[in-house]
């Protein structure tokens, strides 16, 4: 339930810091949403890359259905994609959900450093000498 919650979370709130903050704004939600969100490592990356995977390739299918693929189809033919402009809204999709899995990643990491150390007295079970 945390994995899909994290997953909507970055995906929504990255959706608003675009309308506010340069492209890499994504970047620093999925940090602080990873870090806030204690998770494995593994699941905190995937979060935030099929968020990120997500939002970027529907917008870019968006704006791409919006201009008939007019735009998408001249630089498919400048990039080495053969003029598919599905490979180039897969290629624009990865190249964000590779920086949004990053800072989701580093985020758990910073999470686990500002969360407080236990000691063996305070694990649930111990017995205290």
């Amino acid at each position: 339930m945390k994995f899909i919650i994290t997953t909507l979370l970055i995906a929504l709130l990255s959706f608003c810091s675009g309308l506010f903050l340069p492209w890499w704004g994504f970047a620093l939600v999925a940090l602080a949403v990873s870090a806030l969100i204690p998770q494995r490592p593994t699941v905190a990356f995937i979060s935030g890359f099929l968020a990120l995977f997500l939002l970027w390739g529907g917008l870019a299918w968006f704006l791409d259905a919006a201009n008939n693929s007019i735009l998408s189809g001249k630089v498919a033919r400048i990039l080495p994609l053969g003029g598919s402009s599905v490979l180039l809204i897969l290629v624009t999709a990865l190249v964000g959900a590779l920086v949004g899995g990053g800072a989701a990643l580093s985020g758990c990491y910073l999470g686990r450093l500002s969360a407080p150390a236990h000691t063996p007295a305070e694990t649930p079970g111990s017995i205290e000498p």
